[in-house]
């Protein structure tokens, strides 16, 4: 027993050994201890902010109220020339649907929506299927096919569906380059305007023209839906607490409808445009580009194909050449060199100089308009019958390039003219110094003799040759063009906010020059080569017309810029540009339509109306009839 006993006492470990053991097994509960606090602290301290937020949003499901767009009224601000209409937009959460169900399910949908399965795998690709989020199938969902999923709603686990406004288009044709479309928020779009308040989903956003120069106004302001759910994303609770969405601003626009609808039937199926401008305002009570399309067909599921179709058409309807197209401005220039030539004193303005039909400058010979010659001519009688030698020899002999481009700047070519569209052009105007930095070559005499009549490099938008003519009734002011007139509530009509009157320029020329240039513009309408087609019994009209020379001979930009009632009340006065383009069969038609503008606008008559009133456009419209269509070259 003693020998047993002993070799226990020497197996057995020693008190040393018993310690370090007890020692170890605290530090590894201390240590396990100290884990789970700082675990604790970080889950309840550091970032319990963060999971009591995701605690909430787990219990808690927000959708999004999707608010109306404000609606757009023409200055009259009694019909909306765009709306909102209900419409139904299908949403599909695929979380909700069974693995081995999902394929039934979407192909039922797909066929109730009109559309292809393979759509919907693409908005939901397979690994998202698992993810509890409700994912727009299709817009503008008939309520038929609401009604065929309603009534057979078991059959459609996980899908919803929810008013979604659809913006209408009433008013349509030349309207369209003025108010624009909508579309689906982009990436591209989301990246550049995430900082204002734009985010991903089922957001619409204005694409072109006003709806997207005024998106934010137009917007409104989202509503929310708010509803119980579990961990799992189902809904626990069948009382949501919804905030109402809140309409966007109702904006009321500088546009007369009637003066626009004039306008447009004026100008008719000619690829072109036509412009009228309040000079005292900068108001642009009508903006005609043609051709123009129906903004209504991007309301469609196939919007991309409709886009990628115009963009392809011929003549490019999506384009607003009013503003987003340049031209050379022609004899209209002659304005601006008349202008030039009186403010500097270099020509006495009766001092006339004579026409031979053609003049030979270096080894080139430049050939008036008149081919026989328009004899001697003073400077008036010259802007009357638009004599391109009279022209040449005074911008070449007596004011020179960099006078004539620095007052075709002082009109405003070559700048942006600051309209409230989210696209323009500013043209251009050419110096000596600029020829010589891009091309490597100097400029020459003939160079100045082309600018002179408004050929050459010089381009400019028919807005800034209504800009021009505006300047000219102003006797110096030009005002910002505008298209924006009121901001409105869309609940009450209280005005919120008035577009003033604001001056992109004022000349100092001297007042004695500008009446000698509107009386020499009064003298092209009632003696000049216009006079015929411009005859008009109601209003007194001033103006300039011009002819571009296009590519080769026969092809022709023709102009008509004017404004009226001359010398009368600036509260009266409007400026009207039409432009019609080289690629129509030309007819000369350009000073026909400005005409019927000018009827249609101060007697109150409709296109038919103002017509019948014109026995010259009558006469002029019967001869295009007889001829075909085939007409000749007019100064």
């Amino acid at each position: 027993m003693e020998g047993f006993n002993n070799g226990n006492s020497q197996n057995a470990p020693s008190q040393v050994e018993r310690n370090i053991r007890i020692v170890v097994i605290f530090a590894i509960i201390v240590f396990v201890f100290a884990a789970y606090l700082t675990r604790l602290y970080t889950l309840q301290i550091v970032k319990g902010d963060s999971y009591r937020s995701q605690s909430r949003q787990v219990s808690s499901q927000t959708n999004s109220i999707p608010a109306q767009r404000g609606e757009i009224f023409d200055r009259n601000a009694t019909l909306p020339m765009v709306i909102n209409s209900d419409s139904f937009a299908v949403s599909l959460d695929p979380a909700e649907i069974p693995a081995d169900y999902y394929a039934t399910v979407t192909s039922k949908l797909a066929q109730i929506l009109g559309i292809g399965k393979n759509e919907i795998d693409k908005k939901i690709p397979a690994r998202d299927r698992k993810i509890h989020s409700h994912v727009e199938i299709k817009n503008n969902v008939s309520f038929e096919a609401i009604s065929n999923i309603a009534e057979n709603i078991t059959d459609f686990p996980g899908v919803t569906w929810q008013l979604k406004p659809l913006r209408n288009y009433v008013e349509t044709g030349s309207i369209a380059h003025v108010v624009g479309y909508v579309g689906d928020i982009s990436k591209d779009e989301i990246t550049m305007m995430y900082n204002k308040g734009y985010t991903t989903g089922n957001m619409i956003v204005g694409k072109t023209g006003i709806e997207k120069q005024y998106d934010s106004l137009l917007q409104g302001v989202p509503g929310t839906e708010r509803k119980n759910i579990d961990a799992k994303g189902r809904i626990i609770s069948d009382k949501p607490i919804i905030e109402p969405p809140q309409m966007g601003k109702r904006l009321i626009l500088t546009i007369d409808s009637r003066i626009q609808e004039l306008a447009e039937k004026a100008l008719g199926p000619r690829v072109g445009a036509a412009v009228v401008l309040r000079p005292s305002t900068g108001e642009v009570l009508a903006m005609v580009s043609y051709p123009y399309y129906d903004q209504n067909i991007f309301n469609s599921d196939d919007a991309a194909a409709q886009y990628t179709k115009l963009a392809n058409a011929p003549n490019n309807p999506l384009l607003n050449r009013v503003v987003n197209a340049v031209y050379p401005p022609a004899s209209t220039f002659k304005t601006i060199m008349t202008t030039a030539a009186l403010s500097e004193h270099v020509i006495s303005p009766a001092k006339k100089i004579e026409c031979p039909g053609k003049v030979v400058y270096g080894d080139r010979t430049f050939r008036c308009h008149n081919r026989g010659g328009h004899g001697w001519l003073d400077m008036r009688k010259s802007l009357a019958e638009s004599c391109d030698i009279y022209y040449w020899v005074v911008g070449r002999d007596y004011l020179g390039v960099d006078r004539i481009a620095q007052y075709a700047k002082e009109f405003g070519f070559g700048q942006s003219l600051d309209i409230d569209l989210p696209a323009q052009s500013s043209g251009f105007v050419p110096t000596a110094q600029w020829k010589e930095r891009k091309y490597h070559v100097k400029w020459l005499g003939g160079d100045t003799m082309n600018m002179s009549i408004g050929q050459g490099y010089t381009t400019v938008t028919p807005l800034h040759i209504a800009n021009m003519m505006a300047m000219v009734a102003n006797s110096g002011k030009i005002y910002k063009p505008h298209l924006l007139k009121e901001v409105r509530n869309p609940v009450t009509d209280e005005v919120i906010e008035t577009v003033q009157p604001t001056i992109l320029h004022e000349s100092n020329i001297d007042p004695s020059i500008w009446r000698a240039v509107q009386a020499d513009l009064r003298y092209v309408i009632t003696d000049g080569t216009p006079q015929w087609p411009m005859a008009n019994k109601v209003v007194s009209i001033a103006g300039k017309t011009g002819t571009a020379e296009v590519g080769s001979v026969d092809h022709w930009h023709s102009w008509m810029a004017t404004y009226g009632p001359y010398n009368g009340s600036p509260d009266d006065q409007v400026a009207v540009v039409v432009l019609v383009e080289a690629v129509n069969k030309w007819d000369w038609w350009a000073p026909y339509a400005t005409n019927i503008i000018y009827q249609g606008i101060f007697a109150n008559q409709t296109y038919e109306e103002a017509v019948q009133s014109l026995p010259n456009v009558r006469a002029y419209m019967y001869e295009l009839e007889r001829k075909n269509g085939q007409g000749h070259r007019q100064e």
